[in-house]
């Protein structure tokens, strides 16, 4: 039996009478007040995030937003604030510090016609979920021959570079992208924030969402009108940029290979190899799964070489994936073999330690040196 739906008046009663409160009344009203502005404005990573949710929920009362304290806090990046407040405690709560059990929950809702939306809260955190999403979450539509889909979505805030500690910082996306059955996506901006979590909402298939925690507090020039009106446009016709790459900056030298967090790290190296006279085009691979090779590829075969940039462990990864499907696909358009510069495969470092761990500038123009550039 579906659970019963609250409303967003019925939630403003809520509010009034106490049921939340005042401060997260407020926060709700004011998130209500930007989504509904019209025109560029400033926004971060998180409220593209929180507007996307807010969107999807609006226009679908079968949407669903729970995880450890995601409700009354708004998630410990504040990413789900106000939600509680605007749609009541019916359609965003909290749940007990239980990963397994809210997946298992959000299957169960799936199966029965909702689309939950939960989160993780930190990459890490998911591990003790993860039977639940090996052997349910990717496998139910493949066991029950397409007679059961799984719409639903795990946020997983994910990747370091805020200082945290073990267990905090992992880029534990290669587990998610060797389980067929799954989507993985993971945007490196603001309007790929909001547009691909719409995406991810209104997919049939389960996704995992990897949200870059270092990027939360990113901002960028963005009219959400403009994103509502492309996401209604896409649901119209069928279409969407869903699975494709992008090119974040044209180049003509050499391709920088990145997705999430890396992605800024590639733009600045691409900047800083410009000042020394070097052309680099950057691809933004978006989705992991499904993998765009026709973007990715394109970039490569004009360029002749190619480094690939991630945070994760190098060993058995999705950069490593990358480097395998670049050079079956782009093998005699190569100049040099393909670099990648990733995290070295050691447990996550100490806070004082991760920028030494993780991917640099100075680290992916040392790359770059190394293509082979001398016949």
């Amino acid at each position: 039996m579906s659970p019963a739906v609250t409303t967003s008046s019925e939630a403003t009663e809520h509010a009034a009478t106490g049921d939340v409160s005042s401060a997260t009344a407020s926060a709700a009203a004011s998130a209500a007040a930007v989504a509904e502005a019209s025109g560029p404005q400033t926004v971060t990573m998180a409220k593209a995030l929180n507007t996307a949710m807010a969107d999807a929920m609006e226009a679908d009362t079968s949407v669903l937003v729970f995880g450890e304290d995601v409700g009354r806090l708004g998630g410990v990046f504040r990413i789900t604030d106000g939600l509680m407040a605007r749609f009541g405690e019916q359609r965003c709560f909290d749940t007990p510090l239980a990963e397994s059990g809210i997946v298992g929950m959000a299957v169960g809702m799936a199966m029965n016609g909702m689309r939950p939306v939960i989160e993780m809260q930190f990459d890490a955190f998911a591990y003790p979920a993860f039977e639940q999403i090996v052997s349910h979450v990717a496998k139910m539509h493949n066991r029950t021959k397409g007679a059961v889909k799984l719409p639903m979505v795990i946020r997983v805030p994910y990747a370091g570079g805020i200082g945290g500690v073990e267990h905090h910082c992992d880029s534990s996306e290669s587990y998610y992208a060797h389980t067929a059955g799954l989507k993985v996506y993971t945007p490196a901006t603001v309007a790929d924030g909001y547009r691909m979590l719409r995406e991810a909402i209104d997919s049939d298939d389960p996704v995992m969402f990897m949200e870059p925690k270092k990027l939360y507090w990113s901002k960028d020039q963005v009219d959400l009108g403009a994103l509502r009106a492309e996401h209604a446009t896409n649901a119209a016709t069928g279409s969407s940029s869903e699975g494709r790459a992008a090119v974040a900056r044209p180049g003509t030298d050499a391709t920088l290979i990145a997705y999430g967090p890396s992605v800024p790290t590639a733009l600045a190296a691409a900047a800083a190899a410009a000042e020394e006279g070097r052309s680099l085009e950057v691809i933004d691979v978006r989705s992991i799964v499904p993998f765009d090779d026709e973007t990715v590829c394109a970039s490569v075969r004009k360029t002749g070489r190619a480094v690939v940039i991630a945070e994760a462990h190098g060993f058995a990864s999705v950069s490593s994936e990358i480097v395998a499907r670049v050079q079956e696909r782009c093998f005699h358009y190569l100049a040099a073999p393909i670099r990648r510069v990733t995290g070295f495969d050691v447990p996550y470092p100490a806070p004082k330690l991760e920028h030494y761990y993780l991917p640099s500038v100075d680290r992916i123009l040392d790359a770059v040196d190394d293509l082979q550039w001398e016949n």
